[in-house]
């Protein structure tokens, strides 16, 4: 069941009964202020992912943990050309 024109009508009627119109438009912007610093907050909590994947990725120097496994076969001696990062896997844990 939705909400039509006549409802909303009828809503805004005993709202300027009740409230009046000068009070409207304050209501209005402290009602789009609240929207927007929860919508802030939301993305705030949405994007702490990324921010701890970024913080991760400058603690490994910029690299993906696909190139740091190939940078430490590279240092164990194992050529990681055209293997998969479990084949390297294997390698590293036979070269220990």
């Amino acid at each position: 069941m939705a909400i039509g024109p006549p409802e909303i009508a009828v809503i805004l009627i005993i709202f300027f009964l009740l409230f009046g119109a000068e009070r409207l438009p304050k209501l209005a912007r402290s009602m789009g202020q609240a929207k927007g610093e929860f919508q802030e907050g939301l993305n705030d909590v949405v994007n702490i992912p990324e921010k701890k994947k970024t913080f991760t990725d400058l603690d490994a120097g910029g690299r993906t943990p696909e190139q740091k496994l190939a940078d430490d076969a590279r240092e164990a001696g194992i050529d990681p050309t055209g293997m998969d990062t479990e084949s390297i896997k294997e390698q590293l844990e036979e070269k220990e």
